[in-house]
C-alpha cells in the first residue's frame, strides 16, 4: 500500500465544520447463502473475497482500490483505524480480509469483517445527505452484481440484531469544546441518549471521549427507513450545532478573558513543548481549534484539528517518522511535528 497520510475529510472544510468534523454513512450487507464471517469456512471468505474482486474488476465509476489486510505491515493496518477507514477488529490478520479504497478516501469497502461487505462513506463537516448518495450508488452496483442476503420480513440480514433492517448506520463526529466549558455536555449527551442514539468516543464503542470530540449514530435499523434515520440524525444535529454556537457566544461575553487565556496557553504549550502525550495534545489541540473558529488565533487554518488528531495517533506518527518509536520518542515527536504544523 502506497503510504498515504492526508485525505479528503482531514483536509478540507465542510458545511458547519467548525462543529461538525465529519460524517459518516455506513451500511452492513451479507452475500446470500454464505454463512456470517463468524461462522463461515475458509472457503466462503474467499468466496466473498472473490465476489469483490469481479465486481471491482467490472466498476467504471468508482475505481476502488483492494489491498488485502495481510499485506499490510502493523503500523498500516492501524494506521487505516486512525484515519477511520477501517475497524479495530478488521486489523486482525486474514488472508480473506480486504478493504477497497477509492482514491479520496471518501469511500471505504471492507471485505469480511463483522458482515461480508461494509460500505462507508466519510465526508468532512455536515454532509449526511451526500455520504448517503454516495453509499446507495455503490449499494446499487453492489447488488446489481452480488446476490445479498434479505428478507421482506426484516430487511437487510446482518451478523449483529441492531443492523438487521436497513443496515444503515448513519454518524457524526462533533467538536464540543464550549459546551464542555459551560458543562452542559452531560445533559446533552443523556438527552441524545434518550432519543434513541448512540455516543461514543473518538473511534467508536468503548472508546474514550479525548479533545471534545464525541461520535454520534442511530443505534438501531429495524422498523426504520433510510430516510427516517438520516433525517433523525440531521434534527439532531442540527440542534447540537445551535447549542454548541450559543455557548461559545456565552463565553465571549461572559468569560472573554478566561477563554483568552485557555486559547493562548494551548498554543504556547503547543508550539514550545518538547515532549508531549497524545491526551495532554488532544485537548490543547482543542482549544486552539476553538479560538481559530472564534477568530482569537486567525493564522491556522481550522483543518488543523483533523490534521493533527490523525497524525498524532501512534501508528501514523510512526510512519510518518519511517521507524519504531518507544513511548518516550513519540512523545517526543509528536511535540516536533505539532510544531512544525502550527509554525
Amino acid at each position: 500500500m502506497e503510504e498515504k497520510i492526508m485525505n479528503q475529510w482531514m483536509k478540507e472544510l465542510g458545511p458547519n465544520s467548525d462543529v461538525v468534523v465529519s460524517s459518516r454513512v455506513r451500511l452492513a450487507r451479507n452475500v446470500s447463502d454464505l454463512s456470517f464471517t463468524h461462522h463461515a469456512s475458509n472457503e466462503e471468505l474467499k468466496q466473498v473475497g472473490s465476489k469483490v474482486e469481479q465486481l471491482l474488476e467490472e466498476d467504471d465509476h468508482f475505481q476502488l482500490e483492494l489491498i488485502g489486510i495481510d499485506s499490510l505491515s502493523e503500523f498500516e493496518r492501524k494506521m487505516l483505524v486512525e484515519k477511520h477507514l477501517i475497524s479495530p477488529e478488521h486489523t486482525q490478520t486474514n488472508k480473506h480480509k480486504a478493504v477497497a479504497l477509492s482514491e479520496d478516501e471518501t469511500i471505504s469497502l471492507m471485505v469480511n469483517e463483522e458482515d461480508h461487505l461494509r460500505v462507508q462513506v466519510l465526508l468532512p463537516g455536515l454532509q449526511i445527505e451526500e455520504a448517503w448518495s454516495v453509499a446507495d450508488r455503490l449499494d446499487n452496483h453492489i447488488e446489481d452484481q452480488i446476490d445479498i442476503a434479505f428478507a421482506e420480513e426484516y430487511g437487510y440480514l446482518t451478523a449483529c440484531p441492531t443492523n438487521v433492517g436497513t443496515g444503515l448506520r448513519v454518524s457524526i463526529m462533533v467538536h464540543l469544546p464550549a459546551l464542555n466549558m459551560v458543562n452542559r455536555v452531560e445533559k446533552l449527551m443523556s438527552a441524545i441518549s434518550q432519543l434513541g442514539l448512540a455516543v461514543r468516543g473518538l473511534y467508536g464503542e468503548g472508546t474514550e471521549t479525548v479533545g471534545n470530540l464525541y461520535q454520534i449514530s442511530n443505534q438501531v435499523t429495524l422498523g426504520h427507513s433510510e430516510e427516517e434515520i438520516r433525517e433523525n440524525l440531521l434534527e439532531v444535529t442540527q440542534q447540537i450545532i445551535e447549542q454548541e454556537k450559543n455557548a461559545r457566544k456565552l463565553l465571549l461575553q461572559e468569560q472573554e478573558v478566561s477563554v483568552k487565556n485557555k486559547v493562548y496557553r494551548a498554543h504556547g504549550i503547543l508550539t514550545h513543548a518538547y515532549s508531549i502525550s497524545i491526551e495532554e495534545a488532544m485537548e490543547l489541540i482543542s482549544n486552539v481549534r476553538l479560538g481559530i473558529d472564534l477568530g482569537i488565533i486567525k493564522r491556522i487554518e481550522p483543518t488543523i484539528l483533523n490534521q493533527l488528531m490523525v497524525m498524532i495517533r501512534p501508528a501514523t506518527l510512526q510512519l510518518t517518522k519511517g521507524q519504531k518509536l518507544s513511548i518516550e520518542e513519540r512523545e517526543i515527536y509528536r511535540a516536533e511535528l505539532i510544531k512544525e504544523l502550527l509554525d
